[in-house]
């Protein structure tokens, strides 16, 4: 049964493809997708995973956006955040032009403990507070950071940044958390702060992975292992460095190295071990639960669904873990559980990642594509499926 609608991930690369003037069989070869599996995912009978998403993409040439239907345009009308995008992007764009003189920023200790509290709200997927609250706090770190420009204040700009770059991600705008990733460097190298640094080629190698450009993000976890040599010893490199080893895992996954992604996975381990739970570590939600996560999400990515379903049931986050993280947790379970064809306890862990995170699941393009395959099961599914669907817009 195809999935409702017709304009889903699947019709989109078709429409694509036809444009390129390619037959189903020339994009499967050139791509490496299965001629079968390519033919399902446009009919709408199965999702494409992220791996066959980013395969087509590069083929085709186009970003994994245009073909997931990013940004979700009509439903961020629905939920008054269309408006506050704008803001967002001009405050970016005005960091290189000194203080404004109509701006009396706050002292330091204030703005940091409002950068904090963003920090926060974003990890509590409170994204429309956070949306709203940005643009004013980064007009005014950067006037403060123009007007007093020590180490101090230009790590708040930063963190700031980062916090855009956050935003910006999950409401699918993928060119604003590109300009808030190079905004962040801005700040960070008038910092002095390899550390920053260092989390910001984390971050820009996520991008890459969502842009499905594996070997760049390869590529910049070098680069940021590299920038936190220059860092001072302790737990905050630590943490720092064992993230970055497990993004450096989920690439290789999804690039179907699982040596390369097993030893990035021990080595976090290792570090985990030694850091004990560190999720307000710069806000990184390190430690041994959040290995356990991105075990998950290794297994899921090399397409071990059965694996990662097991290796989900081993672990307990506890009461406190980042609510964020959890309920992506709970999406990337729900896409394991539906290729083992457990599609009731798919869309049970579809609804809790809601629950936990409704803002957050909303615009997660897996959740669309997970809800686009139980779709062809969604007779046997309870009705509120479909009251899931209707409130996903899909």
């Amino acid at each position: 049964m195809p999935q409702h609608g017709a304009d889903h991930a699947g019709a989109r690369i078709a429409r694509v493809r036809k444009n390129r003037h390619l037959t189903q069989r020339e994009l499967a070869d050139l791509s490496h997708v299965s001629y079968s599996t390519l033919t399902k995912v446009e009919q709408g009978a199965i999702p494409a995973s992220p791996s066959v998403m980013g395969a087509l993409a590069r083929t085709l040439s186009v970003p994994v956006t245009e073909l997931t239907g990013q940004p979700y345009l009509e439903e961020l009308r629905q939920d008054h955040l269309d408006g506050l995008i704008n803001p967002i992007r001009e405050a970016l764009n005005v960091y290189d032009l000194g203080p404004d003189p109509d701006v009396a920023p706050r002292t330091v200790e204030e703005l940091e403990e409002h950068a904090e509290n963003l920090c926060a709200l974003v990890r509590a997927t409170n994204i429309k507070r956070v949306a709203a609250e940005l643009p004013g706090l980064i007009c005014e770190a950067t006037t403060a950071a123009h007007v007093h420009p020590g180490a101090r204040n230009w790590r708040v700009l930063a963190s700031v940044y980062r916090t855009a770059y956050d935003v910006t991600t999950k409401l699918g705008f993928p060119d604003l958390c590109t300009v808030a990733l190079d905004r962040m460097d801005w700040a960070a190298q008038r910092a002095s702060d390899p550390l920053l640094g260092g989390m910001r080629q984390y971050l820009r190698a996520l991008a890459y992975l969502r842009a499905s450009d594996y070997r760049t993000g390869k590529r910049l976890v070098a680069l940021g292992a590299a920038a936190l040599q220059q860092a001072e010893p302790g737990r905050e490199r630590d943490v720092v460095t064992g993230q970055l080893h497990l993004g450096a895992a989920v690439l290789a996954g999804r690039d179907k190295d699982r040596d390369t992604a097993e030893g990035h996975l021990g080595e976090a381990a290792r570090i985990a071990a030694q850091t004990g739970p560190a999720e307000k570590v710069h806000w990184l939600s390190f430690g041994p639960t959040n290995v356990g996560v991105h075990r998950v999400s290794v297994l899921a990515e090399l397409d071990l669904y059965p694996e990662a379903v097991h290796e989900a049931q081993q672990i307990t986050p506890p009461d406190d873990w980042p609510v964020s993280r959890l309920a992506h947790h709970h999406a990337e379970i729900a896409r394991a559980e539906m290729w083992t064809g457990r599609t009731d306890a798919a869309f049970r862990s579809l609804l809790r990642a809601r629950k936990l995170a409704p803002q957050q699941t909303r615009y997660h393009p897996t959740v669309r594509e997970t809800y686009a395959g139980l779709e062809a099961a969604k007779r046997r599914m309870p009705e509120t499926f479909g009251n899931f669907g209707a409130w996903l817009g899909v």
